[in-house]
């Protein structure tokens, strides 16, 4: 099937109480790493695509690998989706180049810009099938050109929601309920300890998620910021050279728990960097004499599927529902 756009799977996703996975893509072995795990779980899925991806790899490469994954997968539903959309002619380019859903980040504007910025994009997209995400609320940590330094956050203001959805027209929105972007989502004052030493960061702010839900009804919510960070891939890291001291993401339980209320789109890409990078930085320390990127990527997109076959099972709750979603 052709790629498509979102609105079907959210819809689905809200009345059965799962979420789809919006996975962030760079390279041609994290598309296959994460398609295959979709084709095996029978799981619809959204591939992302952030300005610094498009920076790195070319749009038109992107786009081309993410037709290559829909021409090997054709019975599960694939969306091709804009990240943190930073301004209207970003958003324009791929609208124009072949994606089905965008994002536009007017998260850091006052509400008025805000509702103006993302109602533009709204009606250029809706003119032509593609689904749109706003966003309210601003999220801590870094991806990409969005940085906001942990204190400068601010959480989703559930008064406000209602109106920015009537007036932009956006198909989703993504709030901020305590979630972060990047490998260090919490830092270690903000957090608790365990008896064997190990960070527990604070509770999401479902609380909020619950005051927009009811303020919205039905409609389809997104989480950012919301790489679980897995601990056996830090220490893998580590062990082998890196340094990434008290990195630590989302509990998955807690993301579980959202994608059962009113969170559609949970969005995931940390947990792809640590696999890939833990498992070359292991196989360059075990195997030195090595130097064919062949023999180092391919054990790394293995452990990218393994990743995300355990998220659509155990997190999102969306594996074997491909054919609702259709």
């Amino acid at each position: 099937m052709a790629l498509v756009n979102s609105k079907k799977m959210f819809e689905m996703a809200y009345k059965n109480g799962y979420a789809i996975g919006a996975f962030n893509v760079n390279n041609m072995e994290i598309v296959q790493g994460i398609t295959e795990a979709c084709k095996e779980e029978n799981a619809p899925v959204i591939l992302q695509v952030s300005k610094g991806a498009r920076a790195y790899a070319n749009h038109t490469y992107l786009v081309k690998l993410v037709e290559a994954a829909v021409a090997e997968c054709p019975d599960i539903p694939i969306v091709l989706h804009l990240d943190h959309g930073p301004d209207f002619e970003t958003c324009k380019a791929c609208i124009d180049g072949g994606f089905t859903s965008v994002m536009i980040d007017g998260s850091h504007l006052p509400f008025e810009e805000n509702v103006a910025l993302t109602k533009k994009v709204v009606d250029y997209a809706h003119e032509r099938g593609v689904t749109v995400e706003g966003e309210l609320g601003t999220l801590a940590g870094i991806e990409d050109d969005v940085k906001v330094e942990h204190g400068a956050e601010s959480y989703t203001k559930p008064e406000e929601v209602v109106e920015f959805v009537k007036r932009t027209g956006v198909d989703s929105l993504a709030i901020a309920i305590g979630t972060s972007h990047g490998a260090y989502k919490f830092k270690p004052e903000q957090c608790t300890r365990n008896e064997e030493g190990i960070l527990v960061p604070p509770a999401l702010r479902f609380d909020i998620l619950e005051a927009v839900a009811k303020e919205l009804g039905d409609f389809p919510i997104v989480l950012h910021g919301s790489s679980s960070v897995p601990q056996d891939y830090v220490k893998m890291v580590n062990d082998n050279g890196g340094k990434m001291p008290d990195a630590i993401g989302v509990p998955e339980e807690q993301l579980r728990k959202a994608a059962t209320l009113s969170v559609c789109k949970i969005n995931i890409d940390s947990d792809l960097r640590l696999a890939m990078t833990g498992t070359i930085r292991k196989f360059f320390n075990e195997k030195p004499d090595k130097f064919d990127p062949r023999e180092y990527l391919k054990p790394a997109r293995a452990n990218i599927k393994e990743l995300v076959r355990h998220k659509l099972r155990n997190v999102l709750g969306c594996a074997g529902k491909a054919d609702e979603c259709k």
